[in-house]
């Protein structure tokens, strides 16, 4: 009989199978399936002795192999369209934290904001049998989402509303966030605003626009008051690029700037700060996400909070739902509302959340 590395009887450690096990424990293959599947058939005694084996033989569960049988995976999937932005990474933990609760895994993507990325992760996704996904979708939820359901996979779009009756949703209200952020720098005295804002196909840019727009209106001020300044990504690079353009353009600089998320807001304050503009005396400065740094920051950022982790936890409770009983399941479109944070950047005297 050959023996590990430790001199334990059976084959080398990581090719053990059931038929080893079982020969070690004196039982059949068959018992050896009960315990990994359904332990409550095996007498007490003869479950320890099989336990047994399988920890002195370093045997390890085939889980493709139990997925198959089974039709799907003890995992669910995640796709988002920016890992590095903290945002995504608070909305993760309270997706794993909840999935952990249920015994499930999570399986976690980006689309890096690429419909071509997107549609690929999530075929993969589909390929490991998930049991469900969530979704931040780069643009229309159809396709993608759609995809997924023709295959029997349950889809939860997150941080993305959605008017479908048979989709659940849960996300934040951004015309709202974005009627907040412009609301506080015209309550500041600012009657120009620039906005800083990412690709156009992003639902969230398209929204926070919309509610900054309402915003003027409500001030009096027309369309023409909100310069725009698109920008190829959500990041700080991003930013000081849109804030060295702002600069070259020349004087007079707007009395505002409105960010469409914290990282851009970052990128903006590190450039005017370089160039001797004082935040907030000279211009203004929001942001939009309220991510860690914020408060942090060499002038702290006055931001949009959107309840991060709650978006995460509520989303995966919806897709365990569905997954356990997709008959009886009741779609819901869950819709935050956005707090306003109100710091130095945006005001001399601010003192916190308002």
């Amino acid at each position: 009989m050959s023996t590990d590395g430790a001199g334990r009887p059976g084959a080398a450690r990581g090719t053990v199978g059931i038929k080893q096990v079982a020969a070690h424990a004196g039982v059949s293959p068959g018992t050896v399936s009960n315990v990994l599947n359904r332990p409550e058939r095996v007498a007490e005694a003869t479950r320890i002795r099989v336990e047994d084996a399988i920890r002195e033989l370093g045997f390890v569960r085939n889980g493709s192999a139990s997925t198959l049988r089974a039709g799907h995976s003890s995992t669910i999937g995640l796709m988002v369209l920016d890992l590095a932005n903290p945002f995504f990474t608070d909305v993760a933990r309270g997706v794993e934290d909840t999935a952990s609760e249920r015994g499930y895994a999570v399986i976690l993507s980006s689309s890096g904001e690429s419909d071509e990325r997107e549609l690929r992760n999530l075929r993969v996704l589909a390929e490991q049998r998930v049991r469900g996904v969530l979704l931040t979708p780069v643009g229309d939820d159809g396709a993608a989402a759609g995809r997924l359901r023709e295959r029997n996979v349950p889809v939860v779009l997150l941080d993305h509303p959605t008017p479908r009756a048979n989709q659940c949703s849960v996300a934040v209200d951004d015309v709202a966030g974005g009627e907040l952020a412009a609301g506080e720098l015209l309550d500041a005295g600012a009657r120009t605003i620039a906005f800083v804002t990412g690709p156009t196909a992003l639902r969230q840019c398209a929204d926070r626009r919309k509610g900054a727009l309402r915003a003027l209106r409500a001030a009096g001020l027309g369309r023409e008051a909100l310069r725009e300044i698109p920008v190829g990504a959500m990041n700080a690079r991003a930013g000081q690029e849109a804030a060295r353009r702002l600069l070259d353009a020349g004087p007079p600089l707007p009395d505002a700037i409105f960010c469409a998320n914290d990282l851009l807001a970052l990128g903006v304050l590190r450039v005017l700060l370089q160039a001797g503009i004082r935040v907030p005396a000279d211009v203004a400065l929001i942001g939009y996400d309220d991510i860690e740094f914020s408060a942090a920051a060499a002038v702290p950022l006055s931001s949009v909070r959107q309840p991060t982790y709650q978006l995460g936890r509520i989303a995966t409770e919806l897709l365990l739902e569905e997954c356990d009983d997709p008959a009886g399941h009741a779609h819901q479109q869950v819709m935050f509302q956005p707090e306003l944070v109100v710091r130095e950047s945006s005001r001399s005297e601010a003192g916190g959340a308002s």
